[in-house]
C-alpha cells in the first residue's frame, strides 16, 4: 500500500514518468526501500485500471508515457495525508517469530540466537548512527526527509536492542523457574478458553488506547 501511496504523492506534484517515479521515490526516502522499474510500472498501471492515473499529454516529439492523476486519484492523495496508518494488524517480523518459537522449541540455545541477533542489531545501529553523523551539503534537496528516515531506523534498531534484552531476561527467569520449554497438549475446552482470555484481553488494550 505504501509503495501505491507513494506514487499518488509523487504524481499530485506534477505529471511524471515510470522513470521518474522510481527516481524521486527513492531519492525522497534515502533509498531505504529500493524500487525495481518494473515494480513501479505495474503499480502504476493498477492506479490508472482502478481511475486514479491516466495517461498525460506528452510533447511531440516525446514517445515516452507520462502519467497524471485523475480528480479521484487528486482526492485519493490528498485524504492519505490525513489519514493515520492503521496499525491494527501488525506486518509480520521474522525476528519476532523466530524468537516466539525458539521459546518453546526443544533443543534451541535461546540464549545463542538472542546473541547473535543482538550483535547483528547493533551492528545495524552503528551503521545508522555512523550516516546521521556523515557530512552532508548544506541545504541539499531532500536532506530533510533522509534524515528523518534515518532517525526510524536508528530509533528502530535502538528499540530492537532493547526488546532482545527483555526477551533474554523474561527467557532466562522462565528457565530458573522450571517452567515447561514446550507447550502442553490442550484440549477443545482450553482452547476454547485460551480464546476467550486472549479476546477479552485485546479488547480490554483497545479500551485503554481509546
Amino acid at each position: 500500500m505504501s509503495i501505491r501511496q507513494g506514487m499518488l504523492a509523487l504524481l499530485a506534484e506534477q505529471p511524471m514518468r515510470v522513470y521518474q517515479l522510481r527516481q524521486q521515490f527513492e531519492q525522497r526516502t534515502g533509498g531505504t526501500w529500493p524500487l525495481n522499474i518494473g515494480q513501479v510500472y505495474t503499480t502504476v498501471q493498477r492506479l490508472v485500471r482502478d481511475g486514479l492515473v491516466e495517461h498525460a499529454p506528452a510533447e511531440p516529439d516525446d514517445d515516452g508515457e507520462w502519467f497524471r492523476l485523475t480528480d479521484t486519484g487528486r482526492a485519493e492523495a490528498t485524504a492519505w495525508w490525513s489519514r493515520p496508518v492503521e496499525r491494527g494488524a501488525p506486518a509480520r517480523d521474522e525476528l519476532v517469530i523466530k524468537l516466539a518459537l525458539a521459546v518453546t522449541a526443544p533443543g534451541v540455545d535461546v540464549r545463542d540466537v538472542i546473541q547473535r541477533q543482538r550483535r547483528e542489531s547493533m551492528r545495524a545501529l552503528h551503521d545508522y548512527t555512523r550516516l546521521k553523523s556523515a557530512p552532508t551539503e548544506p541545504g541539499a534537496a531532500d536532506e530533510l526527509a533522509w534524515s528523518l528516515v534515518l532517525d526510524h531506523l536508528v530509533f528502530a534498531a535502538e528499540a530492537e536492542v532493547r526488546w532482545l534484552d527483555h526477551v533474554e531476561a523474561r527467557a532466562s527467569r522462565a528457565a530458573s523457574e522450571g517452567r515447561p520449554a514446550t507447550p502442553t497438549s490442550e484440549g477443545p475446552d482450553d482452547v476454547r478458553d485460551e480464546s476467550a482470555r486472549t479476546a477479552t484481553a485485546a479488547a480490554s488494550e483497545r479500551r485503554t488506547v481509546r
